[in-house]
């Protein structure tokens, strides 16, 4: 199978590499507008490099997949032409800055009869992966209440489209839209969802938020976010009636699972992790792949994307109005 990259930027970087490790996959080409940083990743991954989609569509025959690692206000336009072109898409999240273009994406790829992944990628780390073996195995019993945090210092890109909150959605769309979807995956569908943060204010490099999401089921889960720091973090705590699992990536253990016997008060059961041979990201590249290859479903649908870019748009819009949002109402902001 023969993969066409679009962007070289920190992500691209990231996929580049895992797919020149991948056995039976060929990295066919690079798109990178900036010729230098194109050439420089060409280079080290083995492969060519190309100003633009349809020049390198024109010299290479044989590509299966492109994949779509630019901005977010990109991925619409380069999403459609990869569709255009009857290639398989996969896209990095957040899939788009309106439910109207996500819609749009989905059809379009499903019309033109290729598939189309979102790179979710927390699904694929295996702290989050363990926490819902033990979930579903009913390890700490129905959850009442889930926090979860993540954040760092404020991310910089290609002309500081982060800063544009009309570009990128600041950190509720582009980084918190993780725990949004994990949580969903975990606890089904989301009823209600209320935010504060620091948009509709400008950005000026921080950005911090702190989302309630009230799911179908009666869970309550605290979302918080933050691009105001040093180094980069993220944490769950889930609560159950019989327990906790708890996860902090700054920790030496990075998960442990808590149990509560009748009369017998807690007792601490570790879940060790080694080093993962296999980086997240590969692991989602290679299963993407994979479902194309073997025409089976995947882990993380287009659909799953939509929910979570629905839920995040939700809490944009209840930050700007101060009030809750009920998800499907017409009242959720696009960014765009």
């Amino acid at each position: 199978m023969h993969v066409l990259l679009i962007g070289a930027g920190s992500m691209g970087g990231n996929h580049a590499m895992c797919y020149s490790q991948m056995k039976g996959i060929t990295l066919a080409g690079i798109v990178e507008l900036s010729q230098e940083k194109g050439e420089e990743l060409a280079a080290r991954v083995g492969t060519k490099a190309f100003p633009s989609l349809e020049e390198a569509l024109s010299h290479l025959d044989n590509v299966d997949v492109v994949d779509v690692c630019l901005p977010t206000f990109l991925h619409k336009e380069y999403v459609m032409k990869a569709a255009d072109a009857g290639k398989h898409v996969i896209c990095e999240k957040p899939l788009s800055g309106t439910l109207e273009n996500a819609r749009e994406m989905i059809d379009y790829c499903k019309e033109k009869g290729v598939r189309l992944f979102v790179g979710h990628v927390l699904r694929f780390f295996h702290e989050y992966e363990q926490a819902k073996k033990l979930l579903d195995a009913g390890a700490i019993g129905p959850v009442a209440v889930a926090r979860t945090s993540r954040g760092g210092g404020f991310p910089m890109g290609w002309n500081n489209w982060y800063n544009d909150f009309s570009s990128s959605g600041g950190l509720t769309l582009d980084l918190i839209i993780h725990d949004f979807d994990i949580l969903r995956w975990y606890f089904g569908e989301v009823e209600r969802v209320y935010a504060r943060g620091l948009y509709p204010k400008d950005p000026d490099k921080l950005d911090y938020s702190l989302v309630t999401l009230r799911f179908k089921n009666g869970t309550i889960a605290h979302v918080e976010g933050s691009w105001a720091h040093d180094g980069f973090a993220m944490k769950f705590e889930l609560a159950g009636k019989t327990g906790v699992i708890d996860y902090d990536s700054t920790r030496d253990k990075p998960i442990v699972a808590v149990s509560r016997a009748d009369k017998q008060g807690f007792i601490g059961v570790a879940v060790p992790e080694s080093p993962v041979k296999e980086s997240p990201y590969y692991k989602e590249l290679k299963h993407f792949l994979a479902c194309i290859a073997n025409n089976t479903e995947s882990r993380m649908t287009a659909e799953d994307a939509y929910k979570a870019l629905e839920i995040a748009l939700a809490a944009i819009e209840s930050m700007k109005s101060g009030k809750p949002v009920k998800l499907g109402a017409e009242s959720a902001i696009s960014i765009q």
